[in-house]
């Protein structure tokens, strides 16, 4: 994470720092998130050399999304919010409504957001996490654990 970062910080951002292990980068900047998306998915990928694919989000869009969680936290589950591109939400849900689904497993859409509740220890083995791993998949969004949405919430 120090690389990334380090990167973040040649494309001139501030107080860059990362949260977890998990590709996070917390940043300030004056330039709008339309003009650093593609400023930074070119640093990206010419310093690690592949095609990077990065989705902003400013603080109001991130706790609208920990705000618009329709699931009840617990400690026997996991709940996921989906970022992408537009309307990938729609698509999620159609292979989340198509696939064989755990007990307990849920998924709901909330003001363009994908949600999904899974049971702790069923991420990987349900039908739908499956689903997630496609490479088809790999440039249209990225997923986060409500958990770790809130721990970047609280360094901003």
């Amino acid at each position: 994470m120090q690389e990334v970062c380090s990167v973040f910080k040649k494309a001139e951002l501030n107080n860059v720092s990362s949260i977890l292990a998990s590709g996070n980068i917390i940043f300030s900047s004056n330039k709008d998130k339309t003009e650093l998306k593609p400023l930074l998915e070119k640093a990206m990928s010419v310093h690690f050399n592949y095609e990077a694919f990065l989705f902003l989000k400013e603080k109001s869009e991130i706790e609208a999304i920990i705000k618009n969680n329709p699931f009840v936290k617990s400690k026997d589950f996991h709940t996921y919010s989906f970022i992408g591109i537009d309307d990938i939400e729609i698509l999620l849900m159609e292979n989340f409504i198509n696939g064989i689904k755990t007990k307990e497993e849920e998924a709901q859409i909330k003001s363009t957001n994908f949600y999904w509740k899974i049971p702790k220890g069923n991420t990987l083995e349900s039908e739908f996490g499956k689903i997630l791993g496609q490479k088809k998949l790999k440039n249209s969004f990225t997923s986060r654990n409500i958990n770790t949405l809130e721990k970047i919430l609280n360094k901003i």
